[in-house]
């Protein structure tokens, strides 16, 4: 097999102006760019988004912009490889922090992406979920899926900070995303389904044979019970590293169609050097300082800080002189339904 494929500078003009009037083009100098060899050519570029640079950018933002002239106000983290104001932060996952300050309310909307918040700061926030009231409380991860009506209110006394995870480059790429809007939802006079139905792991309220499976039976993942849950793995862990999948309580599958998540404690000092995978990934810190060496390029991260992470690379992560938490946003679920998920050794 030929290693050195023809150009297009190759080719006589009359015939580029040709192909170009009938709106064709050669595959063969575009191959390798498009199926190189072994691993994907990866656009995305590693970046650390420090949460000390944006809050001070996010406060301000509600200072300029009300939230009626905004509807989301939103930072979008986008990745270097693509240039700011790009919307993805990968090739798969846009991300955005996301300001609500006291008293204000965000309307009701619904929109073909879906969507999860992991909030980074502050209390009295909720989000209503086709009516489901849905407290906001830091290091909860709380769900918005494709279709599904939601609003966020405030009703703290101090600002209340997320990380939005869409998979929205998807739906752009697709020509699939839109929008509707209405007015806001009637909440439900009752705690939402992870204080009542989904409380404790392996128990669930029983179901008639011909029920259907409920697709998001929970939509709010509380970080105190998560938390807890690595304290207990890591008991008992020995030197295997202490992560937990999120899964759907009713299926055991991830909790959104497109979009992965995982908790990840490190314990003082301990080095985590993952496979090398074919996700791109963002990882976000809940406690805890570190370093992280990505593709030789070394990050120091602290609390509430973002690090995004290209497909395939070279990962080590390391906390401090205390124990650190991290949540992990990733592909798996797009790519296991395409059937290309990969794992190779380091």
């Amino acid at each position: 097999m030929s290693t050195t494929l023809g150009s297009l500078e190759e080719l006589p003009q009359d015939y580029r102006d040709a192909m170009n009037a009938a709106g064709v083009a050669p595959l063969w100098p575009m191959m390798r760019n498009l199926l190189p060899h072994k691993r994907p050519i990866a656009t995305t570029k590693s970046h650390h988004w420090a949460f000390a640079d944006l809050r001070p950018l996010l406060l301000r933002a509600g200072q300029l912009t009300p939230v009626e002239k905004a509807e989301r106000r939103v930072l979008v983290l986008s990745d270097p490889g693509r240039g700011v104001g790009s919307m993805q932060a990968t090739a798969s996952i846009y991300l955005g922090m996301q300001l609500l300050l006291p008293g204000e309310t965000a309307p009701a909307h619904r929109h073909t992406p879906s969507a999860a918040r992991v909030i980074v700061e502050g209390e009295g926030g909720f989000t209503i979920v086709e009516g489901e009231k849905l407290p906001m409380q830091e290091g909860d991860i709380v769900l918005t899926p494709g279709g599904r009506w939601h609003d966020h209110a405030h009703e703290g006394d101090k600002p209340v900070i997320w990380l939005d995870a869409l998979d929205l480059p998807l739906f752009v790429y697709l020509e699939g995303s839109y929008a509707e809007e209405a007015p806001l939802q009637a909440r439900r006079n009752r705690p939402d389904a992870s204080e009542v139905e989904y409380l404790a792991a392996g128990l669930r309220p029983p179901r008639s044979p011909s029920a259907p499976t409920a697709q998001y039976p929970m939509m709010r993942f509380p970080w105190r019970r998560t938390r807890e849950a690595l304290h207990a793995m890591a008991k008992h862990a020995g030197a295997e590293t202490v992560e937990l999948d999120y899964v759907n309580p009713e299926t055991g599958q991830a909790v959104l169609p497109a979009l992965g998540f995982a908790a990840l404690m490190l314990r003082p000092g301990e080095v985590v050097r993952p496979a090398l995978r074919s996700t791109s990934e963002v990882y976000h810190v809940v406690h805890g300082k570190g370093v992280a060496m990505v593709n030789g390029e070394r990050m120091r991260w602290g609390p509430k800080d973002t690090i995004s992470i290209p497909v395939f690379s070279e990962v080590t992560l390391s906390a401090d002189g205390e124990e650190a938490f991290l949540i992990r946003i990733h592909d798996r679920p797009l790519q296991e339904k395409l059937g290309y998920y990969e794992e190779r050794p380091r």
